[in-house]
């Protein structure tokens, strides 16, 4: 029968869907009805619905409620579905026989209804009279629905006015009827409710669907998530709702596999309702969600957010970001001590980790809040674990917008700068591990004082300038010096600064002039490199195999004026293989950095091109790439080493389990040459790091770092680790061993003292060489069978 079909002229009722309709047409109504049920149970799409549909053509359905019954069941275990005449024909004679259409089914019909176009007749089922406003199968849809059962009919109809919230900000009309629904429930109950609501939102679906990611959002349910959210925003601010509404985005901006993030819709609702928030815990969230997201639509709502009130408070937008930054009730830098009834608890931060520590009323330490605490401290007890959580993501965003202070070249008044950046009870955190030029001479924190390198305490004048030490330009003496000066005080930078890679000018640039091939001929990962990219401020998108155009990946720089580029390929022609289901390329080849005036047309290059770029001029003329030796040496140093990162984290060279070089082995040549070939710039400081601190550790003796790799000596085997990839051989024969890294080993468990954070190969390969040291020990079978063969 589905032959028949396939072999049809293209259309719906072609000839072969003409043929089945007649033959079915002679068939009893019993048959027709199993027919349209099998057809669903193929579950394909545009041939499932037609065959349903034609099988059910001029069958009396009201005759048979059973089967509409068994078949609207089917229908719901679909995301959509093709035939809406026959999904409409279905609900209307359930409704017809005064029945409600169950949950699942008016999830379907809502979601074929918003993914139809134009106008269909399911749009006008889409809210029938008396049926639930949200659609079942996503948690906080089924909690709004059970508390709506309870809570009455004003909850009722603000549930269902936010459902309408269609436009992408609400209008006059929209805001007056929410706050008059908001009030006949009451603000506090209203705020609790919606919050509760809304922390719900993102979790896996409670109904699986067919063809649907269960992270993926509801399009109906989305709709009210942004409803909710605006009417958080006409409250009364509340450091809750602030907290609520960030996490929002982040929720909504997670990515599904296939899809992309979950729901821009729900992140930029979520933002615009910060913005419309008074009180400082709104422009906090909205300033620390600059810092870390990377959807490019969300990020330019933030950015407007941002802007509004920085004009708005007579500010610039950086002075925002900085008196934005919350305390959290820290009453010193990285210290805040409660008391709770008789017990006091203590919430103290180290580096990037918030720790919550208590003493009961006798002063013994205890591991966890005391009861008294959680019975008659509820709430505050709450608010505690609240700000230990808020504060690691705040830390997170605070260290980025600091690592990108290098290029904005920004610097402060001495008071100014001890005030928000070496006194502030959080970013002093961050502040007090860095290194800082003051008028010209470098100083770090250090036992409660600014210190020269020589540990001598400074007091500098108070109209002095204050702006971050580079390692770029200063003395190589120097350098080495606060290097030895962070080790000796122990401090763990929360980025490299003085163990910072600098990237000069080399002898192929200078005869190439206008390019650098430096990082020409890698393999990357594209998802994760275009995600590392965004993260770093590059502007990218992602290349699909389809016949389209690209511009490179580009880092706008406009306080100097310029563009960098760098030109990337998608690499591939096997659909499927070489691209996601959805036709996006997982891996790129990389070519050369480029620099440009931020003003000149844009390079292009097709999706099937790899790297041969052009300029579209437009009628206008060609605009040439700067010579690199007449781009500053910050500007090219800080560009090449965010060029050195995309690679070192997303080449699959990095990848343990690559060996057999990929699809078909294609990537055999290369894996090999960059698992265990010369060092980049990164590998370059991780060995010098390293050369310092092996004989520091436990397994000092079993260890040496001899040129491109750590050697560690086994009772079984000699290993080594390459100090780029982090990938192993073994002795003597240099046999590839095989060791994916767990998380633990890539976050590494903090027992080596280590002069900053953010080096993930570092970890893993200190992680590898304290497991290699006592092989014998080793009792994983996938590790074993390599050593011992």
């Amino acid at each position: 029968m589905t032959e028949v079909v396939r072999e049809g002229p293209n259309g719906m009722w072609g000839r072969g869907w003409t043929l089945l309709a007649d033959a079915l047409a002679t068939c009893p109504d019993g048959f027709r009805i199993e027919a349209a049920l099998a057809g669903l149970d193929l579950g394909d799409g545009y041939m499932s619905d037609t065959l349903a549909e034609v099988a059910l053509r001029d069958v009396p359905l009201g005759e048979h409620l059973d089967a509409v019954e068994a078949l609207l069941s089917r229908a719901a275990g679909f995301k959509t579905h093709y035939a809406h005449d026959f999904l409409a024909r279905l609900a209307t004679v359930w409704l017809a026989a005064g029945r409600e259409l169950p949950g699942p089914v008016l999830g379907v019909i809502r979601r074929t209804a918003r993914a139809a176009y134009g106008k269909v007749p399911l749009q006008d089922l889409v809210d029938p009279p008396g049926h639930p406003v949200l659609s079942s199968g996503e948690p906080w849809a089924d909690r709004v629905l059970a508390d709506l059962a309870e809570l009455g009919e004003d909850w009722r109809a603000l549930a269902a006015h936010a459902v309408t919230a269609a436009s992408a900000r609400p209008s006059e009309a929209w805001e007056r009827r929410a706050r008059r629904l908001l009030d006949a429930v009451g603000p506090e109950p209203a705020r609790a409710t919606i919050i509760r609501w809304l922390a719900l939102v993102g979790r896996p679906r409670s109904i699986p669907v067919r063809h649907m990611d269960d992270a993926e959002f509801d399009p109906h349910n989305a709709f009210g998530i942004r409803g909710l959210a605006w009417m958080l925003a006409f409250l009364p601010g509340h450091p809750d709702s602030a907290r609520t509404l960030g996490t929002l985005v982040e929720t909504a901006l997670r990515k599904v596999p296939g899809l992309g993030p979950r729901s821009p819709l729900v992140a930029n609702a979520a933002v615009h309702a910060l913005s419309l928030m008074d009180g400082g815990a709104a422009l906090a969230q909205l300033a620390r969600l600059s810092a870390r997201v990377t959807y490019k639509g969300t990020l330019k709502v933030l950015n407007t957010a941002l802007d509004t009130r920085a004009a708005a408070l007579g500010l610039s937008r950086e002075e925002v970001e900085e008196l934005a930054v919350p305390v959290y009730g820290l009453t010193e830098v990285g210290r805040r001590v409660e008391r709770l009834g008789e017990a006091v608890a203590e919430l103290t931060v180290t580096g990037t980790r918030t720790t919550l520590t208590w003493r009961n009323a006798a002063g013994r330490p205890v591991k966890s809040p005391p009861a008294g605490v959680r019975r008659d401290h509820a709430g505050e007890l709450a608010e505690l674990k609240a700000s230990a959580k808020d504060i690691g993501k705040m830390l997170a965003a605070q260290a980025e917008r600091l690592d990108q202070q290098f290029l904005a070249e920004r610097s402060w008044p001495y008071g100014v700068w001890r005030e928000r950046y070496l006194d502030h009870p959080l970013v002093g955190t961050l502040g007090r591990r860095l290194i800082w030029l003051v008028d010209g001479v470098p100083y770090g924190y250090a036992d409660g004082a600014l210190r020269d390198v020589d540990d001598a305490p400074v007091a500098p004048a108070a109209d002095a300038t204050v702006r971050l030490w580079h390692p770029i330009g200063r003395d190589t003496a120097e350098v080495l010096a606060w290097r030895d000066w962070l080790e000796r005080h122990r401090i763990t930078q929360p980025f490299k600064q003085a163990h910072r890679e600098i990237y000069l000018l080399t002898a192929a640039e200078e005869n190439t002039r206008v390019y650098s091939n430096r990082y020409a001929a890698h393999v990357l990962r594209q998802h994760q490199f275009h995600a590392l990219a965004a993260l770093r401020g590059w502007r990218n998108r992602l290349r699909i195999m389809a016949d389209d155009s690209y511009p490179p990946a580009v880092r706008e720089l406009p306080r100097w004026g310029l563009r960098a580029e760098f030109w990337i390929g998608g690499i591939g022609d096997d659909y499927g293989v070489d691209t996601t289901d959805s036709g996006a390329y997982l891996r790129l080849t990389t070519d050369q950095v480029r620099f440009y005036p931020i003003t000149a047309p844009d390079n292009h290059a097709h999706a099937g091109d790899g790297c041969a770029y052009g300029q579209g001029t437009r009628g206008g003329a060609a605009v040439g790439p700067v010579p690199l030796d007449e781009v500053p040496p910050l500007v090219l140093s800080e560009v090449m080493r965010d060029v050195d990162l995309f690679v070192g984290v997303a080449s699959v060279g990095n990848d343990p389990t690559w060996q057999d070089g990929g699809p078909d082995g294609r990537f055999r040549d290369y894996w090999t040459s960059y698992s265990f070939g010369e060092l980049s710039g990164t590998a370059q400081t991780r060995r010098d790091l390293l050369t310092r601190l092996v004989p520091r550790l436990a397994i000092a003796d079993r260890c040496t770092v001899e040129g491109r790799f750590l050697h560690v000596r086994g009772d079984l085997r000699t290993y080594k680790i390459h100090l780029g990839s982090g990938n192993i051989l073994m002795t003597p024969d240099d046999r590839y061993l095989c060791i994916v890294p767990g998380r633990a080993a890539e976050t590494g468990d903090g027992q080596v003292f280590l002069p900053f954070e953010g080096d993930r190969v570092l970890a893993v390969i200190l992680s590898k060489a304290v497991l290699l040291a006592g092989d014998t020990a080793i009792t994983d079978p996938t590790i074993t069978r390599q050593i011992r063969r």
